[in-house]
């Protein structure tokens, strides 16, 4: 039976359409326009968004399982709410949803309410789900490199209790394994939460000394405060998505994003390798910069 993926084209999603492609998955996406993306051979492409219901029932006839990744929008909890009743109508009950890490504690944090909102949902609905909390992505740093690079300040206010930061490539090839494992299994299974995280924990002063050492010069952290970084964010976009980024790193100065115990065991066993690593990362941008 086929998989639908929706979120494919992003950071995450576009990895998740490969790992299932490796492992000879029949493979449907949903995309807006899919003039602009290019998917690997063999995935069906369905032309629509979640709000368009007509196009939304189109694309989950003849599928099984869903991988569910909304975008942090205005409407997201809508479009969650309306993808899940959408699914079950159609008789789907297999699902792969990406949350966010400790989702039922930030309450104040829209995004993070509202994949805790959609978690009771699949719950209470009586969904066979695999839920996938991930901490903050290492990805997203690809954003800020030329401040780090160019300034000498790394300026994310990612706080002194610690971040387990995980890559989009690890988040996506444990989705592809849960997705298969559901779609392949004979009957219905449990419900079942996974942290993602990375293999280190870092706070802001140790992610600035490792960029110090992988460029060979001294990188500064930018401090704890997010005010300054609120303003940052709403010079390119909206004003409500840059608060809520400054709600968001508000918690991980005052919480962090620290894995509980067996987490990283559980994510090498299930992977059958080590997680990519905050260092790694930083190491490739440092390459890329040197190439420049």
């Amino acid at each position: 039976m086929t998989i639908l993926v929706i979120g494919a084209t992003g950071r995450v999603g576009r990895h998740v359409v490969d790992q299932l492609v490796q492992r000879n998955a029949a493979v449907r996406v949903l995309t807006r326009d899919p003039s602009k993306v290019v998917f690997p051979a063999g995935v069906e492409v369905a032309e629509g968004e979640i709000l368009d219901l007509d196009a939304l029932r189109r694309a989950f006839e003849g599928v099984r399982t869903l991988f569910l990744l909304n975008a942090v929008t205005g409407d997201e909890f809508a479009q969650a709410i309306i993808t899940l009743n959408v699914a079950r109508e159609a008789g789907v009950e297999r699902v792969v949803y990406l949350s966010v890490f400790d989702a039922d504690r930030a309450v104040n944090v829209p995004h993070f309410a509202v994949k805790s909102g959609a978690e009771r949902m699949l719950v209470q609905m009586g969904f066979s789900a695999t839920i996938l909390r991930p901490s903050y992505f290492i990805d997203n740093e690809v954003m800020i490199k030329d401040v780090i690079l160019g300034h000498g300040v790394y300026p994310m206010p990612i706080g002194s209790k610690g971040l387990a930061m995980v890559d989009a490539r690890d988040i996506a090839e444990v989705a592809a394994i849960e997705l298969i494992r559901r779609d392949q299994a004979a009957g219905k299974l449990p419900i079942e939460t996974i942290n993602l995280v990375g293999p280190d924990t870092l706070t802001g002063p140790q992610v600035a000394a490792i960029w110090s050492d992988v460029l060979g010069r001294p990188i500064a952290y930018g401090g704890d405060d997010p005010s300054g970084f609120e303003a940052n964010m709403a010079t390119f976009m909206p004003k409500w998505t840059a608060y809520e980024m400054r709600l968001m790193a508000e918690r991980y100065v005052s919480e962090g994003m620290i894995p509980k115990a067996g987490d990283v065991e559980r994510l090498t066993t299930l992977l059958g390798r080590p997680l990519h690593s905050y260092r790694a990362f930083a190491e490739g941008i440092a390459a890329d910069a040197a190439k420049a």
